[in-house]
């Protein structure tokens, strides 16, 4: 598999990275310890996760198969965010430096771990000064809990205000990546912040790569049982992107797929990987034989014209 670097940074990334959104909820023990398995196999190094994921579930359950040997933390790259908590059914945001601190380091002892490769405050928090949350990014970095920092989730003009207060503040080492969601459902990042990122040298990590799971068309006859769409806990997150305006986007994948012999899934994580400045796509598969479908065309580089095609279809997710 392919490996880049963020943006400027000497971090490195698998071009494909392993996303933990349902570990230890909608994906059991069982299916995640496949994944991993199949994803070091294929030479993925970039492991996603976040504390609130499961409420801290999807990092206990990485730091657990870690620690059963399955895969080793010397040859992994770890991206977890703090500044974000699941109360009851609702994501509350605080980015405050305590909560950071706080957040960093029970992720730490989930994992079972004395760092974190990348760190990334999860969402932008309107009351917290962006001062206070460098200033406890920087005591991440100097404390050596994490090797690089990053934003996740936030909008262009915070994300450069973020890396310009770092210059003039002396605070040390810049932001390394942001990380967005990004697909041909969603292309919003196109107007202001991969423009921002490719300015600044950061690194683009995308989430949701497949449109939610939509884009490998599974959903176009129908709900199945089994899909996130019929979860009690992701079937608000998939709804959006089952509207005709990305029906018509996703037929239009389906052709492209016909036409070179792949899945549609394929078409739409190489379409995200071939745009300018992406570091890595994230996949969040629910079984371990959903992932081994995606990585089979890992290496799976368009044709211009395809290319060409699909952005003029998917214009209107701009």
């Amino acid at each position: 598999m392919e490996h880049r670097n963020a943006g400027r940074s000497g971090l490195r990334l698998s071009a494909i990275g392993l996303g933990t959104m349902t570990w230890g909820r909608d994906t059991d023990e069982m299916d995640a310890a496949d994944q991993l398995a199949e994803f070091t196999e294929a030479g993925g190094t970039f492991i996603d996760t976040a504390g609130s994921y499961g409420d801290g579930a999807a990092e206990e359950l990485l730091g657990s198969l870690m620690r059963s040997g399955l895969a080793d933390r010397d040859e992994v790259v770890i991206a977890t965010k703090a500044g974000s908590r699941m109360r009851g059914q609702r994501l509350t945001t605080d980015a405050s430096r305590g909560n950071l601190i706080d957040n960093l380091t029970e992720s730490l002892r989930r994992l079972g771990t004395d760092h974190v490769d990348l760190l990334l405050v999860q969402r932008p928090d309107p009351v917290v000064p962006l001062e206070e949350t460098l200033g406890a990014l920087k005591w991440a970095l100097d404390s050596g809990k994490t090797r690089y920092i990053g934003l996740s989730n936030h909008p262009a003009w915070v994300t450069a205000r973020a890396q310009t207060l770092i210059e003039e503040t002396g605070l040390g080492l810049g932001l390394a990546a942001v990380e967005v969601e990004y697909s041909l459902l969603n292309r919003r990042l196109e107007v202001e912040l991969a423009p921002a990122a490719a300015h600044l040298g950061l690194g683009l990590l995308t989430w949701s790569p497949l449109g939610r799971g939509v884009l490998t068309g599974k959903y176009r006859h129908g709900v199945p049982a089994d899909s996130r769409a019929a979860s009690p806990h992701l079937r608000g997150f998939v709804a959006p992107y089952l509207s005709s305006a990305a029906a018509a986007v996703v037929e239009a994948v389906a052709t492209a797929a016909d036409g070179l012999g792949v899945a549609p899934l394929d078409i739409a994580l190489a379409w995200v990987r071939g745009r300018a400045g992406v570091t890595s796509a994230i996949l969040g598969a629910r079984t371990a034989a959903q992932l081994h479908t995606a990585l089979v065309g890992a290496d799976l580089e368009l044709p211009p014209e395809i290319v060409a095609a699909l952005d003029e279809v998917s214009s209107g997710s701009l």
